[in-house]
């Protein structure tokens, strides 16, 4: 389906933070915080927000000034100011007149500026988020396609092969499972309670952020304790349990742009496969004995989540899905004044997007997946300062769900998952299927 497939079979997501991993930077001593006063963080059209900064330098107030701009959707607004620290606390204020988020950049240097290094600060506050619009409508053929693209990967036997593995946690049986899709294969680790009973078990697919990476065999078998058939797949079809360094060579050599494969093509684009794994893995799952034939979830975050909201969209069996600061919302979001969502697929050159990236993409939004998922229910996460899934392509996609839903705003959080924020998604899992 794409170069990378001769690589892979001559050959035979990475967490979360693989897209975002940055050099450590030195520990400031100077600590700044920003947090609009609002503990909801919640406001409406016009409305003033004040975020309230607070400057520690040891645990001691900081004295001094704090220079702060208001972003919209990351980037600045004439909305700009200069507060004095008072306690070690200072105010800065910006409004929005539309529908989105605003965030707040304060930077406070702890002497002259030539010879102060500065620290920084971000918050966020939402303005009517849910009422966020969608920047382009559903392609009028987007069913068409995808229902085409399924009778593609239909025409190809499931075949499923399942290998014993030793697994991490007692009472568990694991399995290395690879079955063949569309292009590249599937490649997951499958895991169940020993001795379980036929048509006793919900399943979850269990599946990975950016990167490159084997799937988590950990993870699987931790579902598995819980009562669940569990699957952890990678994105990629790549063969599990090979040396770290197997998949780091392959993240920085051919793998290292796998997201731009044929980006101006509907059908080749590497997303369209790694979508279609995702059906083939529920293929290989509901086949099991095991399966209660009731309940279906996908969970993920970053990519993950993307893959979760595109496998509720595109099979019918999903009936729960968990999407944790997902990718893939909004690639035309420059149509409506806002960042599209990772991978931010679309260039942008003196305003204008690339039409041809931007129309193949359209088949691959979240947005648009969201509106055709007949789950009976959806959580969701959102970062409130998130650069990479910014909270407004969040949202755009959130909006476009008619099922029951829930979303946690993670008011404080980047690209990043807290532990209520995992717990959240965790909570909501156990909770659709009665554990």
């Amino acid at each position: 389906m794409t170069r990378l497939l001769p690589l892979v079979a001559a050959l035979l997501l990475q967490p979360l933070s693989a897209q975002t991993a940055k050099k450590a930077e030195p520990d400031s001593p100077i600590k700044i915080t920003a947090r609009a006063e609002r503990k909801d963080a919640l406001y409406h059209k016009g409305e003033k927000v004040v975020f309230n900064v607070a400057v520690r330098d040891e645990g001691k107030k900081a004295t001094g000034l704090v220079e702060w701009v208001i972003l919209k959707d990351g980037l600045p607004t004439d909305q700009k100011g200069v507060s004095e620290l008072v306690d070690g606390n200072a105010v800065a204020t910006g409004s929005l007149d539309e529908p989105g988020f605003i965030q707040v950049r304060a930077v406070y240097r702890a002497g002259p500026k030539a010879k102060a290094a500065p620290v920084s600060g971000l918050g966020g506050a939402a303005i009517d988020p849910t009422e966020i619009k969608r920047s382009l409508p559903v392609p009028d053929d987007f069913d068409a396609f995808w229902d085409g693209m399924k009778k593609k990967l239909a025409a190809v036997p499931v075949e499923p092969k399942l290998v014993a593995v030793k697994s991490p946690a007692k009472d568990v049986e694991s399995f290395d499972v690879t079955a063949p899709a569309l292009g590249l294969p599937i490649s997951g680790y499958l895991a169940k309670p020993v001795g379980a009973k036929p048509k006793s078990l919900p399943i979850i697919l269990t599946v990975h952020g950016a990167g490159v990476n084997d799937s988590s065999l950990g993870g699987s078998a931790s579902w598995a304790s819980r009562g669940f058939l569990a699957m952890d797949m990678n994105a990629h079809g790549l063969p599990n349990g090979k040396p770290r360094q197997y998949y780091a060579d392959l993240y920085a050599g051919p793998m290292k742009d796998y997201r731009y494969e044929h980006k101006n093509d509907r059908e080749k684009a590497y997303f369209t496969g790694m979508m279609l794994r995702l059906v083939r893995a529920l293929d290989v799952l509901t086949a099991q004995p095991e399966w209660d034939g009731k309940h279906v979830v996908v969970s993920g975050a970053s990519q993950g989540g993307y893959q979760a909201i595109a496998a509720a969209g595109l099979d019918a069996r999903v009936t729960f899905f968990a999407a944790g600061v997902p990718a893939g919302c909004d690639h035309s979001g420059m149509l409506a004044g806002r960042i599209a969502g990772w991978p931010k697929i679309v260039p942008v050159v003196d305003g204008k997007p690339d039409m041809a990236v931007l129309e193949a993409y359209r088949y691959l939004d979240c947005m648009n997946f969201a509106t055709r998922t007949k789950a009976a229910g959806a959580y969701f996460t959102v970062g409130f300062i998130d650069g990479t899934c910014p909270p407004t392509s969040v949202y755009a996609a959130y909006n476009q769900l008619s099922i029951p839903k829930e979303i946690y705003n993670d008011i404080p959080s980047g690209h990043s998952h807290s532990q209520a924020a995992r717990d959240g998604m965790t909570k909501a899992v156990l909770k659709h299927v009665g554990k």
